[in-house]
């Protein structure tokens, strides 16, 4: 901590916590939960998660943004790119002068407008080490939202780096936190390899047991690789990451798809030393998982609707566990239900789609949650737009009946 470095807010939780709870929280979502998280209204029946939207680390990076521009009512704020992925809450950021700037690989660009009387944010995703490394050099004043959960992960790829392990991550590598984490590999002269999917993993694992080419894996992950990757060389010793908010199913599948093909290629008595795992997926994105799964695991929901920003991963994978099992809805705003019609983005597409009649008439089961980096604000206004679809509102709601986990 320094006169220009703030890791732990300012201490006006008191100041800026009236203006948080207005922004942020729902009455009728408050009502919803203390219906036990399963309402009726009409023939509607609505089953809310028992984890879903903000979590701890979401929480205090907003608040801490607030905190910052009561702390510097007169200065220049900027936001390395979102503080975290929902449009809301950015959108209200910028409503109070924070300037949210663009993402960048080259931090000369990027920071080029902050000068060394200006605040900058850290987003909760962290940033890279090199992006570091330049605000500091600006003296400009940091305020440090990443998450804990976050700091973890960094910590334990430091260490993974410094053994000579080669850092593989399952995450996306285009997003914020990967590429945050990759570079703290580096700071080791470690290597790094991102993999988004099992898909991706089955190619790595073919390489391992010789059925392809060095060649056929850079070509496939050019850009998801640190500088000067080679395979034949770096791939000896493998100790996997995750990005915090992917899904858990997928890195444990992935986890045992390279345990295997490790053991294929150097024997089982050398796993121990060509092979480490350690679990970086965070609570809050577990417990949000857990609580989709055991409303899936009722099989009593005709539909699910999931509240998230499009580029939220956790959100993401929320709606992808849902998908496979019933008809699924992944929105990120209030307004993509407009009358009879919902707008949302179907899973491991990159446009939205417009479907029409999407809840049916008669009695119907629907499932709601939201993603890490959703308000109750938004829940709270995707339900009451549910419920105008069929002339009801809050005050509609009845306890349907006991939901116990």
């Amino acid at each position: 901590m320094s006169d220009t470095y703030f890791q732990k807010g300012f201490g006006l939780k008191a100041t800026v916590g009236p203006a948080l709870a207005r922004s942020y929280r729902s009455s009728i979502v408050e009502h919803l939960k203390d219906l036990g998280y399963d309402a009726a209204a009409g023939d509607l029946r609505v089953k809310l998660a028992r984890e879903f939207g903000f979590c701890y680390g979401v929480d205090r990076a907003v608040e801490y943004a607030y905190e910052t521009r009561a702390q510097f009512p007169d200065s220049r704020i900027f936001l390395c790119g979102e503080i975290i992925h929902n449009p809301d809450v950015n959108s209200r950021l910028r409503a109070k002068g924070i300037i949210i700037l663009a993402d960048a690989k080259d931090p000369v660009s990027r920071f080029a407008e902050v000068q060394a009387d200006d605040v900058v944010i850290l987003p909760a995703f962290g940033l890279t080490v090199g992006e570091m490394e330049h605000l500091r050099a600006k003296h400009c004043v940091l305020v440090d939202t990443t998450c804990g959960s976050v700091l973890n992960v960094w910590k334990k790829v430091q260490r993974c780096a410094r053994d000579g392990f080669t850092v593989v991550i399952h995450g996306k590598h285009y997003h914020e936190e990967t590429r945050a984490t990759a570079s703290q590999a580096l700071m080791y002269n470690g290597k790094y390899l991102c993999l988004r999917d099992v898909a991706q993993a089955e190619v790595v694992c073919g390489f391992l047991r010789g059925g392809a080419s060095a060649t056929t894996l850079l070509e496939k992950f050019r850009d998801a690789a640190s500088p000067d990757f080679d395979p034949a060389r770096d791939l000896q010793r493998i100790g996997l990451a995750n990005q915090t908010t992917m899904l858990m199913t997928e890195s444990l599948a992935i986890q045992e798809l390279l345990r295997s093909a490790v053991r294929v290629r150097y024997g089982n008595e050398a796993l121990e030393y060509r092979f480490s795992a350690f679990d970086t997926i965070c609570s809050a994105t577990q417990d949000r998982q857990d609580a989709v799964m055991a409303m899936l695991g009722t099989g009593d929901l005709d539909i699910m609707v999931v509240i998230g920003g499009y580029n939220s991963s956790n959100t993401q994978a929320l709606a992808q566990m849902c998908a496979s099992r019933l008809p699924t809805y992944h929105i990120d705003a209030p307004g993509c239900i407009d009358g009879t019609e919902i707008r949302h983005r179907p899973v491991r597409q990159y446009s939205e789609v417009v479907t029409g009649n999407w809840l049916p008439s008669g009695p119907v089961t629907l499932g709601l949650t939201a993603g890490a980096s959703t308000p109750d604000s938004v829940v709270g206004d995707v339900l009451d737009r549910i419920l105008a679809l069929r002339g009801k509102t809050a005050v509609d709601l009845t306890r349907h009946g006991s939901y116990i986990l």
